[in-house]
């Protein structure tokens, strides 16, 4: 065969194994709404950045008719590329050939880009679009789930891990993207579930959706295993690319610095007015965030999910920061379990990325009640107490309204290795609030108390008393425990000095082989 036939052998097998499975089942993918696993590759990587791996790989079954079907890929397409310039590995699962159905040799293919990914400092996003273990397979692919998990496991807080999923992700298939970093999910076309509708229908009589059992909004709203639900695919990935450019390339990297031209020193007057003069009312932590980050931008991360927690990028002075806030304008910001649990898992990632935190707090505690104790909110409490403690990046902490009780400790108290810990004249630092503490302290009087109007007197002056000398910041800074009293319109100035002399912290754990987490 003389060379220009060869070279028109490798054009025309490139020209198949880009095709998937065929124009028919592509057209039937694009009227779903979704896109094939090569134009999402075009869309996440920069443009002519994508080296494919395997593109010649088929699977070798022969059981079920299998040895008359094969496709070149095998439902998968795996390399590397760029974004904005930086190196990212990837793997896009194509729906077109066998449904997506995962195979040996598939999963050999995806643990080759993981390899390479860990080997060279690289993050690896995968694009799940699957229906599952390949049956004609058995055991061969259930061993290829599980080789992939091991590679998950080793890779997590060495290199970030983003998983889509722009269709089916079932049974094993969940398990993945379970491990990994960031689960991003797309409205009507995305679900997960260990079992689906059908199974649940059979052995609990549970008549339920795809969507409703594991929908994108389900699982970024209910469960918490979604981060981030896009309204569509294209959303999806462009999230995917924004939320890189918060992340180092591994964890023996620092994140990359944005180019910054928003002032230092830009002070923000309505922060002065923002606190309500109620301190039961509520308002919105967001506004404060937006007004002190660079040119207002925050990326909120579980926006659904327990949103009485904030969690989220954004930058100061250029400097990638996770935020961790408390939200007055949701249940007044309380602990709970899930937002013990979103908190927990954003810090613990920052602090395995070297991404310092910024943490801003109204807290009145923890929710009270059965359904709250008996789901372990003192274990689940503990996460979030544990990931501060535990975190040796550099940590900011600004109380902004309330901080009661236990609660204090938990959101990133200087007891908690805090770096600078800052608080507004707003600032409430006591063991309680001021209502809770004078029926404790003064119950005896005020029982003995028998007009109505001459009670609410008592406790109103008490509980007076009580704020004035106990719920400020200042008891607080007394001992130490706040660095400083801050004017609220300076507090981006604060936080980015803050930042600049926290930028040679070393911090070290006692050598462990792991440490062992309240889980």
């Amino acid at each position: 065969m003389a060379i220009q036939d060869k070279i028109k052998e490798l054009m025309d097998m490139r020209v198949k194994a880009r095709l998937g499975g065929g124009e028919k089942r592509i057209e039937s993918q694009h009227q779903k709404g979704k896109f094939t696993a090569r134009e999402r590759i075009d869309m996440l990587l920069d443009e002519g950045s994508f080296e494919e791996f395997d593109m010649f790989v088929s699977h070798r079954t022969v059981d079920f008719g299998l040895d008359k079907q094969t496709y070149l890929s095998d439902g998968v397409v795996t390399g590397y590329g760029t974004i904005d310039g930086r190196l990212v590995y990837v793997f896009s699962q194509d729906f077109t050939i066998f449904g997506g159905s995962l195979s040996e040799m598939y999963a050999q293919k995806i643990c080759k880009v993981m390899d390479k990914a860990m080997k060279v400092g690289a993050p690896v996003i995968g694009i799940n679009d699957s229906g599952g273990a390949r049956i004609q397979e058995g055991v061969k692919s259930l061993g290829g789930y599980a080789d992939i998990f091991q590679r998950n496991i080793l890779a997590s807080g060495v290199i970030p891990q983003i998983s889509a999923i722009f269709g089916p992700c079932a049974g094993g298939a969940v398990y993945s993207p379970a491990l990994t970093d960031f689960t991003i999910m797309s409205k009507g076309t995305s679900y997960m579930f260990v079992t689906g509708p059908k199974v649940v229908k059979t052995v609990t009589g549970e008549v339920v959706t795809d969507e409703e059992l594991g929908g994108a909004m389900v699982h970024g709203s209910k469960s918490g295993v979604s981060h981030f639900v896009a309204d569509d695919e294209q959303e999806g990935i462009l999230l995917i690319r924004k939320l890189l450019s918060y992340m180092p390339q591994n964890n023996l990297e620092d994140p990359p610095l944005a180019v910054c031209d928003d002032p230092i020193d830009r002070l923000e007057d309505s922060l002065n007015e923002i606190i309500p003069e109620s301190a039961n009312k509520p308002y919105d932590v967001k506004d404060i965030i937006h007004a002190i980050a660079d040119y207002h931008e925050f990326l909120e991360v579980q926006r659904h999910f327990a949103p009485n927690m904030i969690t989220g990028f954004a930058r100061f002075n250029g400097i990638p920061v996770g935020i961790v806030a408390n939200q007055p304008s949701y249940l007044a910001g309380v602990l709970d379990i899930n937002s013990s649990r979103k908190a927990a898992r954003f810090v613990r990632f920052c602090d395995a990325f070297n991404i310092p935190i910024v943490t801003l707090v109204d807290v009145p505690g923890f929710l009270p009640g059965t359904a709250q104790e008996y789901g372990g909110i003192i274990l689940h409490g503990a996460k979030l107490l544990f990931a501060y403690g535990e975190a040796t990046v550099p940590k900011i902490t600004i109380i902004l309204r309330k901080a009661y009780g236990g609660a204090y400790d938990v959101m990133g108290s200087k007891h908690l290795r805090g770096d600078i810990n800052y608080a507004w004249p707003t600032a409430e630092i006591a063991v309680m609030g001021p209502r809770g503490a004078i029926e404790v302290l003064h119950h005896k009087e005020i029982s003995e108390i028998m007009d109505d109007q001459e009670r609410i007197k008592f406790i109103n002056d008490k509980e007076e008393q009580y704020r004035n000398k106990f719920a400020t910041p200042y008891v607080a800074a007394k001992y130490g425990y706040i660095d400083d009293v801050i004017e609220p319109r300076n507090t981006r100035f604060r936080i980015i000095r803050a930042l600049q002399s926290l930028s040679t912290k070393k911090d070290v754990n006692p050598p462990k082989k792991h440490s062992n987490i309240p889980l």
